[in-house]
C-alpha cells in the first residue's frame, strides 16, 4: 500500500484542529457568498420558481462539479493544505469579480432576454458564468484537504469532522447575512466580509502548510475502484441528499407561512437546518471510527428518517399551527419573536437534519477503501449526494408541490427513504453471508417496510387555515370557512368567507385583499386613480393580480385598450377568475386584458412594452423578495416604460408594518417622483393604507376634466364603481389627499432609502410585520399636510369645493 500521509503522522495530527478550524472559516464565508449572490441575481433574472431553481441548481451543480473533477484532474503529489488554500484565495478573488460583473451581465442579459421561453435558458448562461467559476472551487475543498488524511476510519472520521465544521461556519455565515450584515450594510460589505475571511483563511492555511511537510505518494501508487458494493452506498447517499432538500423546500414553505415570510424567518429555518447538519455529521464522524458495519448504519439512518419526516409533517400541519400563541402579544420585541420561530423550527427540523448528517460521514466510512486517493473518495460521495439534492430541490419546488401537494410529496419522500434504507440494510445484510442471520435480517426489512408505508400515510395535508391566516391560525379556528386553499409553485393561496358573507383573498399567509369596504375602498382608489389622472391612457401594466380588483378597476375604462397583469404565481389568476369575479369584474376573462405570468421587475426589465400608466399592488414589503418592487432603481425602470405624460400609482399598506418601513417606501419612491402625491384610504379618520402618485411629466390634475369623465355616460361603470365605495366625485377622489414632499420633510428626515444593493426595505418591514400602528403612523406623516397650492386645477369653484374637502380630512 502507498503512504499518502504526511511526512509525520505527530504533525498530521497537531495540523487537524487547525484545519477544522479553517473549515469553519470556509463554510461562513460561503454562506455570505451564497446569500449575497442569489439577492444580487434575482434583481437581474427575477424571483420566480423558474429563475430561483435555474440559479439554485447552477449553484449546487457547480459545487458537485468541483468535488468530481478536483480528484480526476488535480495530481496527489500536490500538497493539500497549498491546493485548499489557492482554493480559498481564489474563491475570494471571484467574490470581487461576481460583485463587479453582476450588473454588467445583469444589463447585457435584460437588453437581449425578452420575456419568452428563450430568456430561460439565457438565465442559466448568466448563472453559470457567474456561479460556476467560485462554486467549482467551493466544491472542492473538501476533495483537496482529504488527501491530508489517510483512508481509513479514523482519517474518514476526521473527514466527517470537516464536514460538521464547514457547516458550522455556514451556520455564522447565514445568521450573519441575515440579521446583521445585509441588514445594517449593503451586499458590498456583505461580500468584503466574505472575501476578508477567505484571505484570512487561505493565508492560515498557507502558514500551516509551511510548518508541515507533505510527503507526495509514488506515482500510480493510488487506485480509482471504491470497495466493493460502493453502488448502492452511492444510490442511498444520492437519495439522502435528494429527500433532505425536497424536504427542506417544503419545510421553509410551510414555517413561512407560520413564522412570517421574512427574510429573518428564512435565514432562521437554514441555520437550524445546517445545525442538524452539523450535529448529526459529528455524530456519524464519531460512529464511523470504531462502527465495523457502517453499511447497516447507514440503511438504519434512511429507515428513521421516515420517522423524522413523519414526525415533522405532524409538526407543521397538525400541531404547531394550532397552538395556542398570538403574535401581537409580542409585537414590540420580534427578537423574541425570533427566539419562538427558532425553537419552533428546532422541534421540527432538527430530527431528519441530524439524520441527513449522519447520513455523510457514514457512507464515506461505507466506501472507504484503504488504498483508495481519498480526495476520490471523498468527491464521489459528495457528488452524488449533491447530485440528490439538486434533484431534490428542483423537483419539490418546480414541479412536486404545485402538481400533487407537500402532503403527497412528504409521502413519497418518506417511501424514498425507506427504499434507500432497504436497499442499504439488503446490501449490508448479503455481505454478512447466509444463514439465519440473512433470513431474520430480510423479515425484519419486510416488517420495517410495512412500518414506512403506515407512516406515509399518517401524513396529514396542511391545513387551508394555515394557507390562510398564517401565523394568526390558532386565533381564526372556527370562525371563518375556508373555500378554497391551494399550492402553487411560488405560493400557497386561499379563499376564505365570512359568516356575513365578506369574501378574503390569502397569499403568504394573511388576509392580501378582501370584499371588506376599507379594501374594496383601497382597490378601486389604486385602479380608478391609475387612468383617470393620464389624459388619454391606453395601455396599463398592472403588477401583482391579487384578487384581481385593482386590475379590475383600470379594466373598465373604456379609453384603454390594452392591460397587461404581471403575476408571478400561476394560481391566482385562475383562482381569483373562479371567486372574486363579481368583484373585479371578471377581469381575467376581459379580452383587452393579458395575464403575463412572471416576476413583475424581470418582465419590466426585459420587454420592449412602454405604457400609459403603471399601478403596482405587491405583496407586503416585509415578504422575502417583494421589496425588490420598491426600490429607487426599480421606479427608475418603471418611467423607462412610460409613455410621455405617464403615471404610476403604488399601494402602501400601514397596517403590520412600523414607522421606519412605511417612511421607506414614501422616501424612496419621492426620491424617484419629488413631485409625487401620496392618497390614504382612511377609516374614521384613522390611518389604514395610502396610494401613491407619481408623474413621469409633473403637471396639475385637472379635477373638471376628471369630473367631466366621471359625467360621461360612457364611462358609467367607472362613476358607479366609485360610488360603491362612498366616492361620489372627484372632489370626493381627490378630497382624500394626504401628502406631498413639502408636508412630510419633518417627518421623511432619516428615511432610508430602498436601493438594490441593500434591499434595505425588507429588513425594516420584517421587524414590524406584528405591528398594527396605522394610525400612529399616519398621525404622524400627516401632521404638517395643508392644502397642496399648484397640484391641482379648476374651476375657482372647484378648488374652493376641494380645498374644504382636504382640510376636512385632516380635522382642520
Amino acid at each position: 500500500m502507498t503512504d499518502r500521509r504526511p511526512s509525520s503522522s505527530s504533525v498530521s495530527e497537531r495540523v487537524l484542529p487547525a484545519m477544522l478550524a479553517l473549515f469553519v472559516g470556509s463554510g461562513c464565508a460561503a454562506l455570505i457568498y451564497e446569500v449575497v449572490w442569489f439577492q444580487m441575481l434575482q434583481l437581474s433574472l427575477g424571483s420566480s420558481a423558474v429563475s430561483l431553481g435555474v440559479l439554485l441548481g447552477t449553484f449546487m451543480g457547480g459545487m458537485c462539479l468541483g468535488s468530481w473533477l478536483f480528484p480526476k484532474y488535480v495530481g496527489a503529489h500536490h500538497h493539500p493544505l497549498k491546493m485548499y488554500a489557492y482554493l480559498e484565495l481564489s474563491i475570494g478573488v471571484f467574490g470581487i469579480l461576481v460583485l463587479v460583473t453582476v450588473p454588467l451581465l445583469g444589463s447585457v442579459y435584460t437588453a437581449i432576454a425578452g420575456t419568452g421561453q428563450f430568456s430561460v435558458f439565457l438565465r442559466g448562461i448568466v448563472a453559470a458564468i457567474v456561479l460556476l467559476p467560485p462554486t467549482l472551487m467551493m466544491g472542492a475543498t473538501l476533495p483537496a484537504i482529504s488527501r491530508w488524511v489517510e483512508a481509513t476510519p479514523r482519517g474518514v472520521a476526521w473527514l466527517g469532522f470537516f464536514y460538521g465544521g464547514n457547516i458550522a461556519g455556514a451556520v455564522i455565515g447565514c445568521l450573519l447575512a441575515g440579521f446583521y450584515l445585509l441588514r445594517v450594510f449593503d451586499m458590498t460589505v456583505a461580500t468584503f466580509v466574505a472575501v476578508a475571511l477567505n484571505a484570512l483563511v487561505g493565508g492560515l492555511a498557507l502558514l500551516v502548510a509551511s510548518k508541515a511537510p507533505y510527503e507526495a505518494p509514488a506515482a500510480g501508487g493510488a487506485i480509482v475502484q471504491s470497495a466493493p458494493g460502493s453502488r448502492v452506498v452511492y444510490f442511498t447517499i444520492a437519495m439522502s441528499g435528494l429527500t433532505a432538500l425536497a424536504a427542506q423546500v417544503i419545510w421553509t414553505r410551510v414555517l413561512s407561512l407560520l413564522f412570517g415570510a421574512t427574510v429573518y424567518t428564512f435565514s432562521l429555518i437554514l441555520a437550524v437546518f445546517l445545525v442538524g447538519l452539523g450535529i448529526g455529521s459529528s455524530l456519524g464522524a464519531s460512529m464511523a471510527r470504531s462502527l465495523k458495519d457502517p453499511r447497516s448504519a447507514l440503511g438504519w439512518t434512511q429507515m428513521m428518517l421516515c420517522v423524522a419526516l413523519a414526525y415533522a409533517a405532524y409538526m407543521t400541519n397538525a400541531s404547531m399551527p394550532f397552538w395556542p400563541i398570538n403574535p401581537q402579544i409580542t409585537s414590540g420585541e420580534p427578537f423574541l419573536n425570533f427566539q419562538l420561530d427558532l425553537m419552533r423550527a428546532a422541534f421540527t427540523i432538527l430530527p431528519g437534519a441530524i439524520l441527513w448528517g449522519m447520513s455523510f460521514p457514514l457512507a464515506l466510512a461505507s466506501v472507504v477503501n484503504t488504498d483508495q486517493d481519498p480526495a476520490r473518495l471523498v468527491g464521489g460521495v459528495y457528488a452524488a449526494n449533491t447530485v440528490g439534492a439538486i434533484v431534490g430541490a428542483l423537483f419539490a419546488s418546480l414541479v412536486a408541490v404545485a402538481w400533487i401537494g407537500s402532503q403527497h410529496t412528504q409521502m413519497a419522500l418518506i417511501g424514498i427513504s425507506a427504499i434507500a434504507g432497504l436497499m442499504m440494510l439488503a446490501s449490508a445484510a448479503d455481505e454478512k453471508g447466509k444463514g439465519r442471520s440473512q433470513v431474520a435480517s430480510m423479515i425484519l426489512l419486510v416488517l420495517v417496510t410495512g412500518g414506512a408505508g403506515l407512516l406515509a400515510r399518517t401524513v396529514p395535508p396542511i391545513p387551508g387555515l394555515l394557507i390562510a391566516y398564517g401565523r394568526y391560525t390558532a386565533t381564526w379556528v372556527g370562525q371563518n370557512e375556508v373555500i378554497y386553499s391551494g399550492e402553487g409553485m411560488t405560493a400557497s393561496v386561499a379563499v376564505t368567507r365570512t359568516p356575513n358573507g365578506v369574501l378574503n383573498y390569502h397569499n403568504a399567509g394573511k388576509v392580501q385583499a378582501s370584499s371588506e369596504p376599507q379594501d374594496m375602498r383601497l382597490q378601486r382608489l389604486l385602479g380608478h386613480m391609475t387612468t383617470l389622472i393620464p389624459e388619454n391612457p391606453k395601455s396599463v401594466l398592472v403588477i401583482g393580480c391579487g384578487a384581481g380588483v385593482t386590475a379590475g378597476a383600470v379594466s373598465i375604462d373604456p379609453v384603454l385598450s390594452a392591460v397587461t397583469i404581471a403575476e408571478i404565481e400561476p394560481l391566482v389568476p385562475r383562482v381569483v377568475s373562479t371567486y372574486f369575479s363579481e368583484h373585479n369584474f371578471a377581469v381575467v376573462q376581459n379580452p383587452k386584458v393579458r395575464v403575463h405570468l412572471d416576476d413583475a421587475r424581470h418582465f419590466l426589465l426585459t420587454t420592449k412594452e412602454k405604457f400609459d400608466a403603471v399601478t403596482s399592488d405587491p405583496l407586503d414589503p416585509w415578504v422575502k423578495g417583494a421589496a425588490t418592487l420598491y426600490t429607487r432603481e426599480f421606479f427608475d425602470v418603471v418611467k423607462e416604460h412610460l409613455n410621455p405624460g405617464g403615471v404610476v400609482t403604488l399601494f402602501v399598506q400601514l397596517y403590520e408594518s412600523s414607522d421606519a418601513a412605511v417612511k421607506s417606501e414614501i422616501a424612496t419612491f419621492l426620491d424617484a417622483f419629488p413631485e409625487g402625491v401620496v392618497f390614504a384610504n382612511t377609516i374614521d379618520g384613522q390611518g389604514y393604507d395610502l396610494v401613491l402618485v407619481g408623474q413621469l411629466d409633473p403637471k396639475p390634475i385637472d379635477v373638471d376634466r376628471v369630473q367631466a369623465r366621471l359625467d360621461d355616460p360612457a364611462n358609467a361603470a367607472i362613476a358607479r364603481s366609485l360610488s360603491e365605495i362612498g366616492v361620489y366625485s372627484a372632489i370626493d377622489l381627490f378630497g382624500t389627499y394626504g401628502g406631498r414632499k413639502d408636508d412630510m420633510g419633518g417627518w421623511l428626515a432619516g428615511g432610508q432609502i430602498n436601493r438594490d444593493r441593500n434591499l434595505r426595505l425588507q429588513y425594516l418591514a420584517g421587524l414590524g410585520l406584528n405591528l398594527y400602528e396605522a394610525a400612529e403612523i399616519y398621525r404622524n406623516m400627516s401632521a404638517e399636510s395643508r392644502y397642496p397650492e399648484g397640484l391641482f386645477t379648476g374651476s375657482p369653484e372647484t378648488i374652493e369645493a376641494l380645498r374644504s374637502a382636504i382640510q376636512r380630512t385632516h380635522g382642520r
